[in-house]
């Protein structure tokens, strides 16, 4: 519907498809290389440490590993730079430095200078808020976590072949969510 906010046509939403599955494959390239050889494509190695740490607090490890683990960092470098057009790249880039910026002057430092608690509050102002860009950063780390292995198979249980149906089970039996 054009001119309505928040709707998205049928074309639009096959082309956001589209860009998704392109990053998701160069995110997985990405994943592959040694930590040592990685390099990345978009963001200087300042912006790509800043992402990570955010990445973490936005899915820390617990008994699975976290964001930066899987190397969603990598991910969304990937995907900014396969799938982002200039002006994309810009706002994304723009946005992380705000990000940044925000902590120094709520802070008086750098978001990565801030201690841990600090970093949280910083990030959790920003969810309240429903900050724009924020947001994309939290759906960007949620498709490269959940589309890494250990996302889809440590996270989520995975069954690559599904079992029977069992409709009426209870949630305690089941455990997380799972993923097919």
């Amino acid at each position: 519907m054009p001119g309505v906010p928040g709707v998205i046509d049928r074309r639009e939403a096959l082309r956001r498809t589209a860009l998704i599955l392109a990053g998701v494959l160069a995110g997985c390239e990405a994943r592959r290389t040694p930590a040592a050889a990685w390099r990345p494509r978009v963001l200087d190695p300042d912006q790509a440490e800043l992402l990570a740490t955010i990445a973490e607090h936005i899915l820390p490890e617990t008994d699975t590993p976290g964001a930066r683990a899987v190397g969603v960092h990598r991910f969304i470098d990937a995907m900014v730079a396969e799938s982002y057009g200039a002006e994309e790249r810009h706002q994304f880039l723009t946005g992380l430095g705000g990000l940044d910026e925000r902590a120094r002057r709520a802070r008086g430092r750098a978001f990565l200078a801030c201690t841990a608690g600090e970093q949280i509050a910083l990030l959790g102002e920003l969810d309240r808020a429903a900050d724009p860009f924020f947001r994309s950063l939290k759906e960007l780390t949620l498709v490269g976590y959940y589309t890494s292995e250990p996302g889809a198979t440590r996270e989520l249980h995975h069954a690559p072949v599904p079992g029977r149906y069992d409709g009426c089970v209870p949630l305690a039996q089941i455990g997380r969510t799972w993923a097919v």
